[in-house]
């Protein structure tokens, strides 16, 4: 286990058996911190401006200081990617609070940490992705956006964790969750999307779910491809409708859904999965070549 992971923290690369956090960091005690999910390959970062972006967009939404600048963090992100064994890979980067006193108030906390994970990742089988993974709508509901925005990616994610348990239990894949008012929001950890009447829909970061760098770099496609394509509020009746079904994220990339609370989806994968599956992956090799 860990073969393969190179870890960077606070300003320099670090053995993984000697990675280490303080039991008093607010991000270990409360998940107090931010975080990132970024693939490479052939050592070079898929759209990282964009990741970036959005890393900055939850800091300040957390009122967390970043302990770099964006340029220091990108240089730490390749430092990391340079002292690793792989070409392909998937990162997390992420920001704690920092070292505090017991009890919630960030105040105590005076200097947040950055660290870097480089190591593989892969949440689909071969098969899987061929034929498709069979998920679950779990009574696990996604907080709105007056509570907690979804576009913030925030190190707490036990509203995932237990939808997720909510789909072992059931022998599923993966679960879909749903708003307080009953529209889909998204997966466990990626985007949906659903194909219909030959529309391509997925839900806005309005009804939770998270504004997705794979999400948005399919909607991009969709435009090149021709493919009408839109986000819109969804309920379990669009998803057991759906002609295709899939999930996207930068560690699922493009997972087709074949199954639904045990109901088919008609197509699976589909010819627009299929056509945007293959884009997808022209797309990053162009960009990382």
């Amino acid at each position: 286990m860990f073969e393969q992971a190179c870890c960077w923290i606070d300003g320099k690369i670090v053995p993984v058996s000697e990675a280490k956090v303080s039991v008093f960091d607010h991000g270990f005690l409360y998940g107090d911190g931010i975080f990132e999910g970024i693939r490479f390959y052939n050592r070079k970062v898929f759209r990282l401006p964009l990741h970036l972006k959005r890393f900055e967009r939850s800091a300040v939404a957390l009122q967390l200081t970043l302990p770099y600048s964006l340029d220091g963090i990108e240089a730490a992100i390749y430092e990391t990617i340079k002292a690793s064994p792989l070409s392909d890979g998937y990162l997390r980067v992420i920001v704690t609070r920092g070292v505090g006193v017991l009890g919630i108030n960030p105040a105590s906390c005076a200097k947040p940490s950055l660290i870097v994970i480089a190591d593989e990742l892969k949440m689909a089988s071969d098969e899987q992705r061929e034929k498709g993974v069979k998920a679950i709508i779990t009574s696990t509901r996604r907080t709105m956006p007056d509570r907690l925005d979804s576009r913030i990616k925030s190190m707490n994610y036990l509203t995932a964790i237990l939808a997720r348990m909510e789909a072992n239990y059931a022998g599923a894949d993966e679960g879909i969750l749903l708003n307080d008012r009953g529209f889909v929001a998204e997966g466990t950890v990626a985007n949906l999307f659903v194909v219909s009447e030959g529309i391509l829909l997925t839900p806005p970061a309005t009804e939770g779910a998270l504004g997705g760098i794979t999400r948005q770099t399919i909607l991009e496609l969709a435009q090149v491809l021709n493919i009408p394509a839109r986000e819109a509020a969804l309920t379990a009746y669009d998803l057991y409708n759906a002609e295709e079904c899939f999930f996207t994220g930068t560690g699922a990339k493009l997972i087709p859904i074949r199954e639904i609370d045990g109901r088919k989806i008609r197509h699976c994968p589909g010819n627009i999965y299929r056509s945007l599956f293959k884009a997808f992956n022209e797309l990053v090799q162009k960009e990382t070549a």
